[in-house]
């Protein structure tokens, strides 16, 4: 019987983290032959990813230029799709999540009128500005899609509201399945800051923020409220992996930039960022990944947002949405350094997200779509 083609597309760093152990998990299985295509949205970042996970890329679109719109994530991903789906053939493309990438390869999968499988499907916030683009991106998606691998059930009740055509899944999040690849307890940074700080005399907060929503305002808030956070307590280390966009580097080392105890450091790959947030303290984010990873490692996580398409972790416990205001963002962080019971009910928290198995849940989904197996994946319940 012939295999089952399946092209995996991504081209950011978070996608990749979160579709390379199901590629390779793909490849394992003598059902499929298992192919990879990246557009090359984020570059240096996208490539540390590939080398971890000692993944190689069938088809590389590099479609990176310096300061890109939106417009020409989309275009450039478009036209190159036409030449690597005819090249390919593929049975299935799968895309992940909400990125220009995960739009640009689901409707050049629809042109070519290849099914679609849309990998981390159902997230909401029912505001398409916010985030922006990814609430359009994922709700596009979801309508171009026939398989709906969905982290959670609030993902797929999501879907269910919506009335979105096509077979759905709950599987949990492939993220979980990768970080049992990336952290170690013998690991070592690359970066020797990081090697510097005493994560056993210290506590030590995790830092990132970057969403375009929070450029502006926002950001200055929410940086002021660290610098304020960072001077009232001495005995803390705060880290911040500063994103390259120069709107972000100009407010954060604008800010921040002589906290004597705020570690501005330039982006650190998927091992390292896992790493940091297994030995950190706490974590304050805008990222969505972060607020999937961290309750793994049994981290609280202050989401720097005023919404959140993660509900899942907030209702659990793990997370708490700080939004953009200075006094609440400081007042949530300033209760996880002080209120040890406070800090406890969120470390210890059942993190909603997964597994471990969420690849091989969306693997014998697809072997049952094509007939391949009589019997449909359990969903996963966290």
């Amino acid at each position: 019987m012939n295999k089952i083609t399946v092209l995996s597309v991504f081209g950011t760093r978070p996608e990749a983290i979160k579709m390379a152990p199901l590629v390779k998990h793909l490849a394992s299985l003598p059902e499929f032959e298992s192919l990879c295509c990246l557009t090359g949205q984020h570059r240096e970042m996208l490539d540390s990813v590939m080398e971890i996970f000692r993944l190689k890329a069938d088809y590389d679109l590099n479609i990176m230029q310096a300061r890109q719109s939106l417009s020409s994530i989309t275009s450039r991903t478009i036209l190159g799709m036409d030449e690597v789906i005819d090249r390919a053939r593929p049975d299935l493309i799968l895309v992940h999540g909400d990125t220009s990438t995960t739009f640009a390869g689901a409707l050049s999968a629809f042109y070519h009128q290849v099914p679609v499988g849309h990998v981390e499907a159902g997230l909401r916030t029912w505001d398409k500005y916010s985030p922006f683009p990814e609430e359009m991106n994922r709700t596009l998606v979801g309508d171009i899609a026939e398989l709906h691998f969905c982290p959670t059930v609030n993902n797929l009740r999501n879907l269910e509201r919506e009335a979105v055509a096509g077979e759905k899944f709950v599987t949990g999040n492939t993220v979980i399945d990768a970080m049992k690849t990336t952290v170690r307890s013998d690991f070592v940074f690359s970066v020797p800051e990081l090697n510097r700080l005493d994560f056993s005399g210290r506590r030590v907060v995790a830092l990132t923020c970057h969403r375009r929503e929070n450029y502006g305002e926002p950001m200055r808030n929410i940086m002021e409220a660290v610098r304020e956070l960072a001077a009232s307590h001495p005995e803390i280390d705060v880290v911040y992996p500063v994103h390259l966009s120069p709107v972000v580097r100009e407010c954060v080392f604008g800010i921040l930039k002589d906290q004597p105890n705020v570690h501005l450091i330039d982006p650190i790959d998927v091992e390292n960022m896992h790493n940091l947030m297994a030995r950190c303290y706490f974590v304050m984010t805008d990222s969505g990944g972060l607020q999937e990873e961290a309750p793994a490692l049994g981290k609280p996580v202050l989401v720097l947002r005023r919404e959140t398409e993660r509900p899942e972790a907030v209702k659990a416990g793990t997370v708490k949405l700080a939004g953009v205001r200075k006094e609440d963002v400081l007042a949530l962080a300033e209760e996880l350094l002080t209120d040890r019971a406070a800090y406890d009910a969120m470390a210890h928290a059942v993190n909603p997200y997964g597994d471990g198995r969420a690849c091989e849940r969306i693997a014998r989904g697809i072997l049952w779509h094509f007939g391949r197996s009589s019997e449909r994946p359990a969903d996963f319940n966290a």
